[in-house]
C-alpha cells in the first residue's frame, strides 16, 4: 500500500539512502524539478531507478507550462510559449488558439514521456487579473474564463492524448492573489459574486483527473485558513459549487504561505480533505519526518488516484512529430526544435 503524499528527489540520480527510504516509504509519487533534469538519458535512468526502488510503477510530475515556468529548458528541450499567447490567438482566431494550445500540451506530452515522466502540472486556469501579484501574470490564458476554459480544455485533452495525466492549478483560483505564495500568504477578500468569475473555469474543467490547491485565503469563505488547509472551501467551493471529483492534490507544502512543521502542513491537509500533500526542496531527513506523519491512500482518495494513473497506461495513437511540429511552428511562428527519439508504442 502507498502512502498518500508526492515527494521529490535530491538530484540527477538517487543516493543509496534514498532507494532504502523511497523502498521502505513507499510513497503515491514523486515530482521532478530543474537540478534533477540534465539531460534526455540522465532523466530516463533516473525515473527507471525511481520505479525500481519503489518495485512498482508510478507517476511522476514535472512542471512543465511553457514561458517562465518549465523544468526541461533549452538548449536541449524547445522553449514553451506562455499561456498568454493562446488567449491572444483567441482573441481574433478562436479554432488556431484551441488547435495550438491542443498541440503545445501533446508535443509536451511527447517530450516528457520520451525520459518517463507521465504527469504534468498543468494547465493553469487562473485568470489574469489586472493589478494582481505577477507570479500568475502571462501563465495565464486570458481574463475571460470562458476562454480559459475552452482552452483548458484543450490543453488537457493533448496532454491525455499523450500519455501524460494532468493536474488543473491552481483551485479555486490564484489569479486575483495579492502576493506570491513561495514567500508569503496572499490574502483574496473579494466575495462570491467576484469570485464567480475565478471559479468558472474550475467547474468547466471538474472533470479534470486531478487539481493542485492554491495556498491562497479567501476571507469571504475562511478567515482563518487558505483553500489548502481549509475544510470549508474544500468542501462546499470545490467539491460542492465547483462539483469537481478528481484527485485534490496541494501546492508544496514548503512553500511560505504555509506555517507550523512539515507533519503539521500534512495533518492540516488531510483534515481539510486536501488528499495529497506534495513536500518538495526538502532534505531527505525532512522527507522522512513528512512521510511518517502521512496516511495511506484509500478509500475515495485511492480510487481517484488509480482514474489519474489510468490516463497513464491507456494506449498512445500513433504521433508525427515532425508534421504535428510544422502544424504548431505554422499556428504560433514558433521554430521548431531537434527531434527526441521515442517510441509511442512503448510505455518507457
Amino acid at each position: 500500500m502507498s502512502l498518500a503524499c508526492i515527494i521529490d528527489v535530491a538530484g540527477t540520480s538517487l543516493s543509496k539512502d534514498e532507494i532504502a527510504f523511497f523502498k521502505d516509504a513507499q510513497p503515491w509519487a514523486f515530482i521532478l524539478f530543474g537540478r534533477s533534469c540534465a539531460n534526455p538519458d540522465q532523466i530516463r535512468a533516473l525515473t527507471s531507478e525511481i520505479r525500481g526502488a519503489l518495485g512498482r510503477d508510478c507517476l511522476i510530475f514535472l512542471d512543465q507550462e511553457g514561458g517562465r515556468v518549465q523544468r526541461l529548458k533549452p538548449p536541449l528541450w524547445p522553449q514553451w510559449p506562455t499561456y498568454s499567447l493562446y488567449g491572444a490567438i483567441y482573441e481574433t482566431h478562436p479554432e488556431q488558439a484551441r488547435e495550438a494550445a491542443y498541440l503545445h500540451h501533446r508535443l509536451i506530452a511527447h517530450e516528457l514521456r520520451a525520459v518517463g515522466i507521465d504527469a504534468d502540472c498543468a494547465p493553469c486556469l487562473d485568470l489574469a487579473i489586472e493589478g494582481a501579484h505577477s507570479v500568475i501574470g502571462d501563465r495565464a490564458f486570458s481574463a475571460n474564463p470562458e476562454i480559459i476554459a475552452d482552452l483548458g480544455r484543450h490543453s488537457m485533452n493533448g496532454l491525455h492524448d499523450g500519455g501524460v495525466t494532468s493536474v488543473i492549478k491552481h483551485i479555486p483560483g490564484h489569479g486575483r492573489a495579492n502576493a506570491d505564495s513561495h514567500h508569503e500568504l496572499p490574502i483574496v477578500t473579494e466575495g462570491h459574486n467576484q469570485l464567480a468569475a475565478d471559479f468558472a473555469p474550475f467547474k468547466a474543467l471538474n472533470d479534470a483527473p486531478m487539481a493542485m490547491t492554491a495556498h491562497v485565503k479567501y476571507t469571504a469563505y475562511d478567515a482563518v485558513d487558505c483553500a489548502t488547509t481549509s475544510a470549508k472551501i474544500i468542501n462546499e467551493i470545490i467539491r460542492g459549487e465547483m462539483g469537481f471529483d478528481g484527485l485534490l492534490v496541494s501546492d508544496d507544502i514548503s512553500m511560505k504561505a504555509l506555517s507550523g512543521s512539515n507533519r503539521e502542513k500534512a495533518a492540516a491537509c488531510y483534515r481539510a480533505g486536501c488528499e495529497i500533500p506534495v513536500l518538495c526542496n526538502a532534505s531527505l531527513e525532512d522527507r522522512q519526518d513528512f512521510v511518517a506523519a502521512c496516511i495511506p491512500l484509500a478509500g475515495k482518495a485511492q480510487a481517484r488516484a488509480e482514474a489519474a494513473e489510468a490516463i497513464a497506461r491507456k494506449p498512445i495513437a500513433e504521433f508525427d512529430l515532425a508534421l504535428n511540429w510544422a502544424r504548431f511552428a505554422e499556428l504560433t511562428r514558433i521554430k521548431s526544435s531537434a527531434e527526441i527519439s521515442f517510441d509511442p508504442t512503448e510505455r518507457r
